[in-house]
Order: structure tokens, then C-alpha cells, then sequence
């Protein structure tokens, strides 16, 4: 059944996701609304971005008192009536009030196969350097439900990159960041019109 997504997205820098997903909303490929846009960086760049576009955004710090700001960010994300999660690069583990609240509703991207390459400690450049030790035929991005463990949640959709015989990890990096924006955008769009059911 199609709907019409109300986001709420997370980022600690610049936000690539978040960015492509607002260009289709303002592009009318997507039917949603961008509800707000929390950082835990002052400096974040995503902040910048939903002020051009005009989307309410905050900073939400994390790293003084994570309970207090978990609580804050469960609340803050209900306030903007958001009802699904798009991690953007969020460089920190979400706490139990807001897992709870939006429990099967937190859609975060990894840059490679999952669960074979993910887990604690295991992103960014991290992820592509695993991949090419282990002579994996193929990389890509998963985007998963977000839990309360590290690349945990099932795995709502998959895209393949190759992995070419002279590649270093920072070539596969280019190529799987450079599709990560769009392949969020295109499963937002098949979650919005009903093709794709996210678990629960």
C-alpha cells in the first residue's frame, strides 16, 4: 500500500544520503517529507544542509551524558512526527528509548556485504580493506535494520559492486560510496509505494 514516508535522518558530518533523499523529495521522485535532521556534531555539514532546504534541524551531543541525549533524540524525533530513520553516516551507537520507539523503523547503509563484513569497528575505509583481504568476488552496499548491535538488523535490500582484480581499497570505496546515495533513495521509493515491507 503506498505511503507517504515522514524521515527523520541522522548524520555526524556531511550526510550523502540525506542529501540525495532530499534532492528526490524536492525533485518529486520521492513521496515523502524530510521531518528533521539531527547531528551530535556542532560542525556537521548535514546541519548546513537542511537549512538550504529548509528541514528543522538540531544538534543533539552525545558523548557527555548518551542516556540524556538518547532520551532527547526519541523525543525530538516523535515531536517532528517522523515515523522512519535514515542513518546518514551516524558515527554513534542508538540508545534503548529510541530503539524501542522506532524498533524496525531505523534504516542505516553499510558499505559492504553484510553480516561477513560488518560488526564493531568494522566501517568506512575498514569495511573496503576486509573485503579485498579476503579476495571477496564482490562488495556493495546492504541497508539493514538498525538494532542494538553493530550491523546486526536483517537486510531489507543488497547492491552488488565488483570487486576488479587490481583494485585497492580506496578504488572500491569510490565506487561503493559513489552508488550508496541512490540505492537509499531507491529502496525509500520502494518502501513508499509498497514493494518493499520492512520486518514487523
Amino acid at each position: 500500500m503506498p505511503q507517504r514516508l515522514r524521515l527523520g535522518f541522522l548524520a555526524s558530518r556531511n550526510g550523502s544520503s540525506a542529501r540525495a533523499v532530499i534532492a528526490a523529495i524536492e525533485a518529486g521522485q520521492l513521496d515523502a517529507e524530510a521531518r528533521l535532521m539531527v547531528s551530535n556534531n556542532r560542525g556537521a555539514g548535514a546541519l548546513a544542509l537542511a537549512a538550504e532546504h529548509g528541514v528543522p534541524a538540531i544538534c543533539i551531543p552525545t558523548q557527555s551524558d548518551p542516556e540524556a541525549a538518547d532520551i532527547s533524540l526519541r523525543y525530538a524525533l516523535e515531536g517532528a512526527g517522523v515515523e522512519l530513520v535514515v542513518l546518514s553516516g551516524y558515527l554513534r551507537q542508538l540508545g534503548p528509548h529510541t530503539l524501542t520507539r522506532y524498533r524496525n523503523r531505523v534504516l542505516n547503509i553499510h558499505p559492504g556485504p553484510l553480516p561477513q563484513f560488518g560488526g564493531h569497528g568494522m566501517y568506512g575505509r575498514k569495511v573496503h580493506e576486509a573485503v579485498i583481504a579476503a579476495e571477496a568476488p564482490e562488495s556493495g552496499a546492504c541497508i539493514h535494520v538498525v538494532d542494538e548491535e553493530y550491523d546486526h538488523g536483517p537486510v531489507v535490500a543488497r547492491l552488488a559492486v565488483p570487486v576488479r582484480p587490481r583494485d585497492t581499497a580506496a578504488d572500491l570505496e569510490a565506487r561503493v560510496t559513489a552508488v550508496e546515495p541512490q540505492f537509499f533513495v531507491e529502496t525509500l521509493r520502494r518502501i513508499s509505494v509498497g514493494d518493499l515491507a520492512l520486518p514487523g
